[in-house]
């Protein structure tokens, strides 16, 4: 699959629909960073009118998960990948439109053809920073990713 956002957020529509319906949408793909929106809306929010951090979850995650998938892809290889630890720290209300990015790209590559190497799997630490409407972070997340090129 040629990964563009449209692509993407018709895919999500089909198989991540709790994603689409709760308003995370793509705004771009590159090799190197995936920038996703999700706007706060009543369907998201907790009971104090912010964004509720599974929401923001959902939203972080998938910059870094597309990215992983982009290079897997790129790689020509057959790749296992796994979330293996997440971790988040919330600094402000989440409100409006969060806009969560991941750079990651180049490590992501590295660790694959490492992987190709060793035949050993890797672990990478993937960053997910949401910044609100006025560029301000609002939460950060670090998945833990575990890949395994197949034999």
């Amino acid at each position: 699959m040629k990964f563009t956002p449209t692509k993407v957020n018709f895919f999500n529509f089909f198989k991540l629909p709790l994603a689409f319906f709760g308003g995370v949408r793509v705004q771009s793909i590159t090799d190197k960073e995936v920038v996703v929106t999700i706007k706060h809306r009543w369907m998201n929010q907790n009971p104090f009118k912010s964004m509720f951090w599974a929401a923001q979850g959902m939203a972080a995650e998938l910059p870094t998960g597309l990215l992983v998938m982009k290079a897997i892809d790129d790689s020509k290889r057959k790749v296992s990948m796994l979330v293996t630890h997440q971790e988040a720290d919330f600094f402000k209300k989440a409100t409006g439109r969060i806009t969560f990015s991941c750079t990651g790209g180049n490590e992501i590559r590295e660790a694959i053809q490492k992987s190709i190497e060793t035949t050993e799997g890797q672990k990478i630490v993937l960053t997910s920073e949401g910044k609100n409407e006025h560029g301000v972070v609002v939460s950060k997340f670090h998945f833990h990713w575990s890949i395994r090129v197949k034999s």
